[in-house]
């Protein structure tokens, strides 16, 4: 099995117990309390672990970068199960960039040409 392999699995697997608690909250699920203080809330919380990667990228400590990553994604996750998006969507988006260069594709999008295909 290759490594994205085994990625792709841990978020398929970790986007459906978010889901899950989305949907059966259990009483003392983090990602309950999390989906009960709505949209806002979770926006809040991608915010501080943003700003938590970007300070551990400033430090010597790839451990902590990798946590804070980590943390970061999980919240993402959060708010894409919130948002009933699933995370295969941003694989498609990443696809349809690739080989675009990003000034061009900001062009594009500044223009009127959607995010990539000329749609969004």
């Amino acid at each position: 099995m290759l490594i994205f392999d085994i990625v792709e699995d841990i978020i398929n697997k970790l986007y459906q117990v978010i889901l899950d608690r989305i949907k059966n909250p259990p009483p003392k699920s983090y990602v309950a309390s999390l989906y009960a203080g709505g949209h806002a809330a979770i926006a809040r919380k991608v915010l501080e672990e943003a700003n938590e990667f970007c300070e551990a990228a400033a430090e010597d400590d790839a451990d902590h970068f990798v946590h804070e990553a980590a943390d970061l994604f999980f919240h993402m996750l959060v708010m894409l199960g919130a948002k009933g998006i699933h995370p295969d969507a941003i694989g498609e988006a990443l696809a349809r960039r690739f080989g675009i260069g990003g000034i061009e594709e900001k062009e594009a999008r500044k223009t009127g040409g959607g995010y990539a295909t000329g749609q969004r």
